[in-house]
């Protein structure tokens, strides 16, 4: 039987009738049978004709076939996956030419992982950039392996890993890796939900590290629409190389979602980093991530985040343009003119093509290399291919106008790794206040409307302060706008001069399906419409603002688990109902707090409405009460019931801090190694004097079968090698079905 027949569909088992073409042909039939079946293999021995010099014999192996031979004594003991496993294929070389099977013995001693077999070096592809890298995630029945399997099948990341220098690691002063080992433990004590990951190198040394406190992990579902990767401060050379994921919330405020330092920027670094914010978010993908313009960075989003549209940030580009274009720095401004033409009042793709061509062929820089680049990536960064999109106000023309600007209070270039892990805490508490202040101003205050507009009216309910405040001066603008119609039909243009800049724009308004775009770009970029659209809404005989161009996530009901779609009179209402139930609430405490007997009553009274209405709520919309409204009204009903008791019994004295549970920081790594060692769970301890952070030993009897208590249900690491036993083990904990952490 010719092997070749084989290949390609389901692989058979070696036997007596199969003939090869050559040694290699039989080795690569052997290889295809072992990556079916689970195992990697090993050339173990061959054999030449000492008349012809040709090889007339080959044996191949499982990878675990034979014993370790190392002296006790060696230096660096290299761990080794030889555990005396006999599977093997043995051929030979007839007469014609022809190889055929001599022995072939099926049997292992060990687990066999069809699931995990591209992990084996073995199997892995040579082409980082393979067109065929697979982004299936296989659902599995357990919490474990189906988070986990959101690694083990992106077979880009092995792939990466082949053009990956092995020896790089952090850079980092001494006792600098325990400090941040110390601060994942403090936050996970606060808050179990706090997320962190790190990637060890082949010597066992940090290479990358990521971690997303809890509340970063919460708001991310309601703001998951654009998502910032800012690399400023490693590619600038600054002291940490430090890596943020930016978003906005609906106050106009930046988000940290994320922090990691890595070591290089490699497709590998990156592919791993997308890889684990991306389970850190539970799965869930941006629907645009903004980037710097970097071949590496678009490798690796385009395989972990296909579905997801990357683009550049504009002030990137921009300011790329004197370092590249350092030739044409006497013609600086006369170049900037044109080219801000080009990609800012380039109405059509036609036009963009038009103006870009002549730009380039003026300034003759048709053939430089970057300007080529940019012209290639156009769809990324030029804002003529981007109207269907929003950026949130995330991508900016400079960088000191961007959200991002806001972290470079907290990091200056000489910022150590020590100072940044005290400022981590301060930047975490200064968003939250910014975030509640803004909050509580936006239930309990008022804009005050500024103009008789029926969309200034129609907004001021709906739009957080801040938002209403930038959309009122539109709608004050629009009144220096003067506008002229182009052309009638279905979709009708207009020229409309705005007499504040003197500028003109191009505005489309389609009457059927209530599309409205502007030349200006201000919804893509910012996420609500300008005064060109408005005045044209506005002389159509149109008086609100279509629902389509109303993003929830300006609005007060941006974290309401339901779309607001044009329901915008139930925003309104309930901004109302709320502030008139925390008028009467106050009241309701200044009364209830006179004596002890009507602070009971009035505890008792707001316990059994909050009951009431949380069940009401869940009955009028079909839906099994909301998790987070059954933990408070059990919360409010433990803390009743201990304030009762507290008063019924007198404090114990024997009780003190010395009785609180500690729990100890643990973590999972992703580590290179020899096969059969490779991809072990670690259970990090702080160890007096010692910097075990940066530096771990993988052999530790202790590290194995360990999952961390923050990912009962995940894990958070890339394991690009994974260790069979473990795994198996882990994915069938009972421990881990039993502390599962809620979703």
């Amino acid at each position: 039987m010719d092997s070749s027949a084989l290949m390609g569909s389901t692989i058979l088992e070696p036997s007596a009738d199969l003939e090869f073409e050559s040694h290699e042909a039989a080795y690569a039939f052997y290889k295809e049978y072992a990556k079916s079946a689970g195992f990697g293999t090993a050339k173990l021995s061959s054999r030449r004709s000492r008349a012809s010099k040709e090889f007339i014999d080959a044996k191949f192996s499982c990878i675990r076939y034979g014993n370790k031979q190392q002296s006790d004594d060696a230096i660096n003991p290299r761990p080794s996956p030889k555990i005396g496993c006999k599977a093997s294929m043995h051929v030979k070389r007839r007469q014609d030419g022809k190889w055929y099977v001599y022995c072939f013995v099926k049997e292992h001693n060990h687990e066999l992982l069809p699931a995990q077999a591209h992990f084996f070096r073995s199997h892995r592809s040579s082409d980082p950039l393979s067109n065929d890298v697979r982004m299936r995630r296989r659902k599995n029945s357990t919490g474990v392996s189906k988070l986990f399997s959101a690694y083990q099948n992106v077979d880009c990341l092995e792939n990466f890993m082949k053009h990956h220098d092995k020896g790089q690691s952090l850079v980092l002063e001494a006792g600098h890796a325990q400090l941040l080992l110390e601060l994942f433990m403090h936050m996970q004590e606060e808050n179990p939900k706090f997320f962190y990951a790190v990637d060890l190198n082949e010597e066992h040394r940090l290479r990358n590290v990521f971690w997303v406190d809890a509340k970063g992990l919460e708001d991310f579902p309601f703001f998951a629409d654009v998502v910032s990767l800012d690399t400023t401060y490693f590619t600038s050379k600054y002291k940490i190389p430090l890596v943020l994921f930016i978003g906005v919330n609906h106050h106009i405020q930046p988000k940290l979602l994320g922090c990691a330092l890595v070591a290089d920027e490699t497709i590998y670094t990156f592919a791993w980093l997308l890889q684990t914010w991306f389970i850190a978010m539970g799965e869930r993908a941006p629907q645009v991530i903004l980037t710097d313009q970097n071949e590496a960075i678009k490798a690796a989003v385009a395989a972990v985040l296909p579905e997801t549209r990357h683009c550049f940030c504009l002030w990137h580009v921009l300011e790329k343009i004197p370092k590249h274009l350092q030739f044409l720095c006497s013609w600086h401004d006369s170049f900037m003119e044109k080219f801000n033409k080009c990609i800012y009042k380039s109405w059509t793709e036609e036009e963009f093509e038009k103006r870009w061509w002549k730009l380039v062929d003026r300034f003759n820089i048709r053939d430089d290399e970057w300007v080529q680049s940019l012209y290639d990536d156009r769809m990324c960064w030029v804002p003529t291919f981007q109207r269907d999109i929003s950026f949130a106000g995330l991508s900016t023309s400079s960088r000191s106008d961007s959200l991002n600007s806001l972290f470079d209070n907290y990091v200056r270039i000489d910022t150590s790794l020590k100072e940044f892990i005290e400022q981590y805490r301060v930047i975490l508490e200064d968003r939250h206040e910014e975030e509640a202040k803004a909050n509580f101003d936006a239930w309990h205050e008022t804009p005050e409307l500024k103009s008789p507009s029926p969309f200034e009216k129609q907004m001021l309910l709906v739009y957080t302060h801040e938002i209403y405040r930038k959309f009122q001066v539109e709608v004050l603008g629009a009144a220096a706008c003067h506008l002229k119609k182009e052309n009638d039909g279905l979709t009708a243009a207009y020229t409309v001069k705005d007499l504040e800049n003197s500028q003109s724009y191009v505005v489309e308004w389609n009457t059927s399906n209530s599309d409205i775009s502007c030349s200006c770009r201000s919804f893509e970029y910012k996420g609500y419409l300008c005064r060109h659209a408005i005045v044209v809404l506005q002389m159509s005989g149109v008086f609100s603002i279509p629902p389509k161009y109303i993003l929830q996530r300006w609005t007060n009901a941006a974290l309401s688990r339901h779309p607001i779609g044009d329901k915008l009179e139930e925003v309104q209402s309930k901004v109302r109902r709320f502030n008139d139930l925390c008028r009467r609430a106050i009241i309701l405490g200044e009364e209830g707090s006179l004596s002890q007997e009507s602070y009971f009553i009035a505890l008792g009274a707001i316990t059994d409405a909050f009951k009431r209405c949380a069940n009401l709520n869940s009955v009028e919309n079909d839906v099994r009460p909301d998790a987070s409204a059954t933990h408070v009204v059990s919360n409010v009903e433990e803390e009743y019931q201990s304030i009762i008791a507290s008063n019924n019994k007198a404090p114990d004295p024997r009780l003190n801090a010395s009785n609180k549970a500690v729990r100890t920081g643990r973590d999972i790594v992703t580590t290179e190694n020899d096969e059969g060692n490779q991809g072990k769970v670690l259970q990090l301890e702080l160890a007096n004097g010692k910097d075990a952070f940066q530096q771990m030993d993988l052999t530790d009897p202790r590290s194995h079968n360990v999952i961390p208590m923050q990912f009962h249900s995940m894990v958070p690491t890339l394991f690009h090698n994974v260790s069979s036993t473990p795994f198996h083990h882990t994915a069938a904990s009972a421990h881990l079905h039993d502390n599962r952490l809620p979703r």
